[in-house]
């Protein structure tokens, strides 16, 4: 009697090179915690309202004082507008007296009563009036200490009875129209004794 060959099994898997090799479970790794930062207390409502309240008082005070700076400036140059308003037409205006007292001093070089001499006098003296009027002052010359703020020396003159340093003479009158310089007096300034100049 024949003995039978054995077989393996249908259902035994047998196993290949091409099958894939088993996964091994990889251990989960967790990201890091940030730590929570420490909550910052709550700003006080009130010392809020108080500072935004103060700085607008600031800027309230501050906008107030230029506007009184303003206010200040626009009337000072208002008033020195006026005031010196008529300075241009005074300035055109003094050449032409210049002119009228040459004519004068021509007429009463002729006679004391000449009458053209005296209308022309009582003209002068509304020029001189009207000026006046106007805020112009006529600068001190003759006499009087050498000012180069106010004089301008034209030349220099030995003087025995006027002393160094002093206008002898005026050739052109000078004004002031009110605190302001309108035109300089021309003038000689003494030199003083011609015997002490040569002494020295």
């Amino acid at each position: 009697m024949r003995a039978r060959k054995r077989t393996a099994p249908m259902s035994a898997e047998i196993p290949t090179d091409t099958d894939p090799a088993p996964e091994v479970p990889q251990q989960a790794v967790d990201p890091p915690v940030a730590e929570p930062a420490s909550p910052e207390p709550p700003a006080d409502p009130l010392a809020v309202a108080l500072d935004e309240a103060a700085r607008w008082k600031d800027r309230a005070a501050r906008a107030q004082a230029e506007l009184d700076n303003y206010r200040k400036r626009m009337a000072r140059d208002k008033a020195d507008a006026i005031k010196f308003g008529n300075a241009g037409l005074l300035g055109e205006l003094l050449p032409i007296i210049d002119n009228f007292q040459m004519g004068l001093d021509a007429a009463k070089a002729e006679g004391e009563d000449s009458i053209i001499g005296k209308g022309m006098e009582m003209v002068h003296k509304q020029l001189d009036d009207f000026l006046a009027a106007q805020g112009a002052i006529e600068v001190a010359a003759i006499g009087e200490v050498f000012d180069p703020n106010q004089h301008e020396a034209l030349s220099q003159e030995h003087s025995d009875t006027i002393p160094e340093g002093q206008v002898i003479s005026l050739l052109r009158r000078g004004f002031r129209l009110h605190d302001r310089l309108l035109r300089a007096a021309n003038v000689i300034v003494s030199k003083g004794p011609e015997a002490a100049a040569d002494n020295q």
